[in-house]
């Protein structure tokens, strides 16, 4: 019997372990508040972010309030893209964190969870993973005309 209980939770485990990821979209694209900001809340838990998928404009601040949900296993999030000034490497509890950044640059950025237990698959490869895209704010990057332009614009007048 107890041979049977070994087997079965190697079984188990080895099902775990070779769990492939199924990337669902969840997409959320943030507006900024009254204050400028903008607020995203993320939930982590068994293998996922929700959302997956975090659209921000660039150069307009982000609070990101993050939190896991019970339970022993461990989870963080990194996001490395010093290009757009964006570093960050937290530890989640159940209880949220907050973490505030303004990205520099559009582009799209992954983000992870980086944990690992012993020779298991990763928490990313089990489909612990997203993508934070950074997009030109529309309203900070319209062209300013110049002078001639607007001196084209307006009537001229000519004395005989």
């Amino acid at each position: 019997m107890k041979r049977l209980a070994v087997v079965l939770g190697m079984l188990f485990i080895a099902a775990l372990a070779s769990a492939a990821d199924t990337f669902v979209e969840k997409r959320f694209v943030a507006a900024a508040d009254p204050d400028g900001t903008q607020r995203v809340s993320v939930l982590a838990g068994a293998y996922f972010f929700d959302p997956n998928v975090i659209v921000v404009k660039a150069n307009v601040p982000v609070e990101l309030s993050i939190r896991k949900e019970a339970g022993i296993t461990p989870h963080d999030i990194v996001l490395k893209a010093p290009e757009a000034g964006i570093d960050i490497k937290t530890d989640l509890a159940t209880e949220p964190k907050v973490i505030k950044f303004t990205a520099t640059k559009p582009g799209r950025y992954p983000f992870e969870c980086s944990q690992r237990f012993l020779f298991f698959t990763s928490h990313k490869d089990r489909g612990m993973h997203g993508i934070l895209e950074v997009v030109a704010d529309q309203t900070t990057d319209k062209p300013v005309p110049d002078d001639r332009q607007q001196t084209a614009d307006r009537p001229t007048t000519t004395t005989p």
